[in-house]
């Protein structure tokens, strides 16, 4: 039974970060669906919702009004949510450029905002911001042309991570986002992403579903589009430039919040992953979404059954050493980055453990049945 945990949890490991990107770009190769893009140039809703968010939001309106795209096809709607600082004065100065305010009182989150903001929308396309993400000035235009393809109803950008101080955190979450970059350019090609980046997406307006408060927006609406038989397709040059977080312990509160919500969505949208007229995507939905979730179930499956197996050969304790070593990296990351070594193996150990801890938080709140609806909105 060990030997059979064993290889079990060794092929899962592999499968979920190297044998699933392998085999969906293999699968792309044969199923290359390329997205028919056109200018076009409709009218289009920037949504921002914001929490107390007075440091930055003067700087995303100003962001967003800078853009490359046709001031009369452009409005800009920020949501409040109940703050109690200065940003609702901040984006009232803006009223005369298209800028409209809303607020949401008492506070009820991100998704609830959504829900209000929507309907009161002029635009045809949705583009969804956070409070802090700052566009490459063509980045509307880059969004929007892929919704001149029929079959596209929902679009997500491309993050990237400036913060350049050589934090670990900051450098080990800038080579994950690499990671998923490209994992999801594949996945446009065999037909539609899985994971989307809520600071820079597009939907069409009328797809729009509204969402229950504790559902992750950025989640729950991409699958909601591809349930109504649409594709959600990744656009690499719409860039959004982002700081990444500098503590430790903020990008783990931050990755257990995002865990918790993505498995109640898989749990809320658990039909999507048996789609009889879309098999690939469910495929697609469970490889890269439920095994990434519980893949700490398989590490510390393989950790503790290669632990068993060291008396069985050369094999067995040539790779325990090699996770001894992985985890060993994990334990004195701080040490080393406090002494000013910014080894990059270091770095991705250190990160790739905390999204792994992060998830086995999260899924012990799922498993208790805890939701979160409201946070403190992350700073770079």
């Amino acid at each position: 039974m060990t030997f059979v945990i064993f290889f079990l949890s060794l092929f899962m490991v592999f499968y979920v970060y190297v044998g699933y990107p392998i085999i969906a770009f293999i699968f792309s190769r044969y199923r290359s669906r390329a997205v028919e893009k056109n200018v076009w140039v409709p009218m289009v809703s920037v949504v921002i919702a914001a929490y107390n968010e007075e440091d930055a939001i003067a700087e995303t309106v100003r962001n967003k009004l800078a853009l490359d795209y046709p001031s009369e096809k452009l409005e800009i709607v920020v949501i409040s949510d109940g703050s109690t600082d200065q940003t609702d004065a901040l984006v009232s100065q803006f009223e005369e450029a298209n800028v409209r305010l809303l607020r949401q009182e008492p506070r009820a989150g991100k998704t609830s905002a959504l829900n209000l903001a929507i309907p009161q929308l002029k635009g045809d396309i949705v583009v969804f911001s956070d409070a802090n993400s700052l566009y490459d000035p063509g980045a509307l235009r880059a969004l929007v042309a892929n919704f001149s393809d029929p079959s596209v109803g929902y679009v997500t950008g491309k993050m990237v991570y400036t913060d350049e101080d050589g934090t670990i955190i900051g450098d080990g979450c800038s080579a994950y986002m690499k990671y998923e970059n490209v994992l999801r350019s594949v996945e446009t090609r065999v037909g539609s992403v899985v994971g989307v980046d809520g600071g820079i997406d597009a939907m069409r307006r009328d797809l729009y579903q509204p969402m229950n408060a504790d559902q992750l927006p950025d989640f729950v609406q991409p699958l909601k589009v591809v349930a109504q038989g649409y594709r959600v397709v990744y656009e690499p040059e719409a860039l959004l430039k982002e700081h990444s977080l500098k503590s430790s312990a903020d990008e783990y509160r931050m990755r257990v919040r995002v865990s918790l919500r993505a498995l109640w969505a898989l749990y809320d949208m658990r039909q999507l992953m048996w789609l009889p007229q879309n098999r690939i995507f469910s495929w697609q939905l469970i490889s890269h979404k439920l095994l990434r979730y519980i893949c700490f179930v398989f590490l510390g499956a393989l950790f503790l059954s290669n632990l068993a197996l060291l008396n069985q050969g050369g094999g067995y304790a040539l790779l325990f050493l090699l996770q001894c070593l992985f985890y060993l990296m994990v334990i004195v990351a701080p040490f080393l980055e406090s002494k000013g070594y910014k080894l990059k193996i270091v770095t991705f150990s250190r990160y790739f453990a905390l999204l792994n801890i992060a998830c086995a938080h999260a899924t012990y709140k799922f498993v208790r049945g805890q939701k979160q609806v409201l946070w403190t909105p992350r700073k770079g």
